[in-house]
């Protein structure tokens, strides 16, 4: 599947293939780009797909450069992007060059912010080798690296030229970050495309077994509900938003645990049980679409409720997040599936209890 994201001057593809990995090096010369090409990844990632990417790249005539990181968060500092700014320099990269993220989401955000900012701007291709990333993280152009006092604090909007998506590449993952990236796929489904929502619910055997036909085609729809937002506010204006479904609870869940307790993607599930059971409580949403969203979720391997958390450090993170508008915390919510409302001035016991619901299990 080919899904393109249509940004005018800025419009690229993305390709989800099960086998793609293997093809980058001709898809990076349809690009016109300079010859010079800097593999950035993790140590873990290039034993497993490095040989491919590099070997297809050099295949197509690039000079390949390897860049390595830490895994995880730990590769989003200021440090680690200024050793990459060096290898680029000491590799002879100009504005022609590619920088090529292969991995999870943080080696995408940390590779996407040090292509932004080097000469103000080169090439970045995003090679997610996360289901995670692969459905979200990769697509859209949002880079970052965190701060001392807040995760992906500083950070630019640069759009990839491709983004290659190869399904296969899941099959590697452990089975708990595999199922944390099928959060994504159903916060997706609640929010955009209640037909899609359906074909996820029919899906969950086939999912859990990593057939690679169903992965392909479930992950390229993904693909095509973030494209068709991010088509339509590439910033983050407005409509975006909607993509922060289940994240305004969980990202409050992770930051009140010390991002030690659950993966993203388990506490993106979390956070959607809670703002659906929130959605019901507003009288926004009838009771049979949060057991539905539930029981899909739960169905997927992913939790719904969690130990004792302390609420009130919950609370605290929400009233921080950076999505705020004028000290006003939006909360997306759907009233049914497939669709979404942004609702402001959420009374803080309504969250309190919901998260309290959540978390007493």
């Amino acid at each position: 599947m080919i899904v393109t994201v249509d940004l005018g001057s800025l419009s690229y593809r993305i390709v989800v293939e099960c086998g793609a990995l293997a093809t980058i090096g001709p898809r990076l010369r349809e690009l016109r780009v300079g010859d010079r090409a800097a593999v950035v990844s993790s140590a873990a990632i290039i034993e497993l797909h490095g040989k491919t990417v590099t070997d297809s790249l050099e295949s197509s005539g690039f000079q390949v450069t390897h860049l390595t990181v830490p895994d995880g968060e730990s590769a989003k500092t200021l440090a680690v992007a200024e050793a990459c700014w060096n290898g680029l320099l000491e590799a002879g990269f100009d504005r022609t060059s590619t920088v090529v993220a292969l991995g999870g989401g943080a080696v995408g955000d940390v590779a996407g912010f040090v292509a932004g900012t080097y000469m103000r701007g080169v090439n970045v291709v995003q090679v997610p080798t996360t289901l995670l990333a692969q459905v979200d993280a990769s697509i859209g152009g949002k880079t970052a690296i965190d701060h001392p006092r807040a995760k992906n604090l500083i950070g630019v909007f640069h759009q990839p030229r491709l983004v290659l998506v190869d399904p296969a590449a899941a099959g590697t993952l452990p089975e708990r970050d595999f199922r944390s990236g099928l959060a994504e796929i159903v916060k997706h489904g609640i929010v955009l495309d209640a037909v899609y929502f359906e074909e996820v619910e029919g899906a969950v055997a086939s999912l859990l077994a990593r057939d690679l036909a169903t992965l392909e085609r479930i992950v390229g729809g993904s693909c095509r509900l973030k494209a068709s937002v991010v088509e339509r506010d590439a910033r983050e204006a407005a409509l975006r938003a909607v993509l922060n479904y289940g994240h305004t609870i969980g990202h409050a869940l992770e930051a009140a645990t010390g991002y030690a307790r659950w993966t993203h993607g388990e506490a993106v599930s979390l956070g959607i049980a809670a703002e659906a059971r929130l959605a019901n409580r507003l009288g926004l949403a009838e009771k049979e679409t949060v057991v539905r969203q539930e029981r899909l979720l739960s169905a997927l391997g992913l939790p719904i409720r969690a130990g004792a958390v302390d609420v009130e450090s919950v609370l605290s993170a929400i009233r921080h997040d950076k999505k705020a508008r004028n000290g006003r915390v939006p909360f997306v919510l759907a009233p049914a599936l497939g669709t979404f409302r942004v609702v402001f001035d959420v009374a803080p016991d309504d969250v309190r209890a919901v998260v309290t619901e959540v978390t007493s299990g």
